[in-house]
This record gives C-alpha cells, structure tokens and sequence, in this order.
C-alpha cells in the first residue's frame, strides 16, 4: 500500500492573473495546483515532488463570459459550471468522472492534464477541439492566443488562462463507458457546426492528447462514411478501461453515433 510522501516545496499564492504570471515565470520546477484532483494524488502517492507549487485559487481566473456569440472560461472555472453550456461541450462536461470530481477540477487543469497510468485523462479537449477554441496562456516568450491544437502540441512551460469560442450552431457528444469504468470515459467523440456549417469531430480516450478527425470531417455528411475514415486520424493505447484493439473498432461507432445526433439536431 502506498503511503503519503512529504515534500517541502515553496508555496505561492497569486491573488491577480499579473501575480499568477509573474509567479509562473518561464515554467520552470513550478507544479501548477488548480483543482488538485490530479495534482493532489500524484504528490500524496510520490509520483510528483514539487519544488514550487503554484496555488491558483485565488488568482481571479475563474468564470464563464459571454460577449456576442463569444464564450469566454477562466482556466479555474470548475468542470461543473459547464454543464449547462450547449452540445458538445456541455454534455461532455456532464460526464467527466463523478460530481465530486466535476465541482472540484477546473478547465484548465482538464486541458493540460498529462495521460492518465490507468485510464485517459483530458475529455474537455475534445469539445474544445471541435469548437474550435483558442487558448490565452503565458510563459516564455510572453502571452499568447494560439489554437488549442496548437497549445496541446507544446503545452511544457505554459500556464493557461482562459479558453475561447464562437458558439457553435448545433453540437453533438458520444462516449464509451462501462460500468467497471466508474463514471470515467474510455473514448469520447465531439462534433461541433459552426455558424457557416462547417463541421469539426474531435476524440478524447485516445493515445495521447485529443486529436481532430479530419478525414471523418471530410465525410461528415454521411455518417456510416465518416466512421469508417475516422481510424486514420487516430491512435490508441491500452490501460485498464480499454485495449486499443476494442477502441479502434468503437470508434467509428461513435462518430456515426454523434454524426446523426447532429443530423438530428438540424
């Protein structure tokens, strides 16, 4: 049985998002706690030994914000205040671990959350994916606005402030979870149409950070099609919900599944 390991590490506390920066720095030796349902584990069990732990608490990053057709998360906004939010970040926010989890995690700490020893971590990544969303962050170099497709591919040294987006015209969200998962998704498919129709498909539960389904994209409106391409875009991995063998062949299930409910949505 593990046991809980000391550590003495510096603990800061920004009460301003200019504080939380200035803290942060370029990164380095700083371990980020948002919500601590990551974080708080992994130093209790020895897997991280923190040197500087950077509390961002009460920093002001939270909050949802709405201007126009623009939606605007603080990073420290909890999982939970985004349910009601519409397809398909909402519904996904709803089905992220339990409801303690949910009022306790935060957004930010859900993007940049590293892979998961036994199950995938991350599933707001793939709603973001497919809202298309930018990413406000700071680090070396300065503050910057990028792509989170762009922020997920070199997220090292960055603290995230806020995410942001258009609200889409219609959404949908499909997930694959058992009961022996307890309430966490092994696979999750996002689909977001934009005002202008364009349609984005995004997956979560797979190797690594959530990824894009272009060639499901280039499908879209025919969903049997748009399954049966969405395993070029991605990979798989084991751990202890699901083999990457069983999420391969679920995959496509679930993007004909969310392509319908779409369809449906019209």
């Amino acid at each position: 049985m593990a046991t809980a390991v000391e550590t003495e590490a510096d603990v800061v506390l920004p009460t301003s998002e200019t504080e939380a920066i200035e803290a942060f720095g370029d990164g380095s030796s700083v371990t980020v706690l948002a919500g601590g349902t990551i974080v708080v584990p992994d130093i209790t069990y020895g897997y991280t030994k923190p040197r500087r732990v950077l509390m961002l608490a009460g920093a002001g990053l939270s909050g949802v914000e709405t201007e126009g057709s623009r939606i605007t998360i603080g990073a420290m906004t909890s999982v939970a205040d985004l349910v009601d939010l519409s397809a398909p970040l909402g519904p996904c926010a709803a089905n992220v671990a339990d409801l303690e989890i949910r009022a306790q995690a935060t957004v930010g700490g859900n993007i940049c959350a590293p892979p998961g020893r036994d199950a995938p971590r991350g599933d707001l990544q793939a709603a973001l994916l497919a809202l298309d969303a930018q990413v406000r962050s700071a680090g070396a170099g300065g503050e910057r606005t990028e792509s989170l497709e762009a922020f997920l591919a070199a997220r090292d040294g960055r603290l995230l402030l806020d995410v942001s987006y258009e609200e889409p015209a219609s959404g949908a969200f499909a997930r694959l979870d058992r009961p022996h998962t307890h309430d966490y998704s092994a696979l999750t498919v996002c689909v977001a149409r934009a005002a202008g129709g364009t349609i984005r498909i995004a997956a979560a539960g797979v190797a690594g950070p959530a990824v894009r389904l272009p060639s499901a994209e280039a499908k879209a409106d025919d969903p049997e099609a748009a399954g049966q391409a969405a395993d070029a875009d991605a990979t798989f991995a084991d751990d202890a919900l699901a083999s990457a063998w069983y999420r391969e062949r679920t995959l496509p299930v679930l993007v004909r599944r969310a392509l319908t409910q779409l369809q449906e949505a019209a």
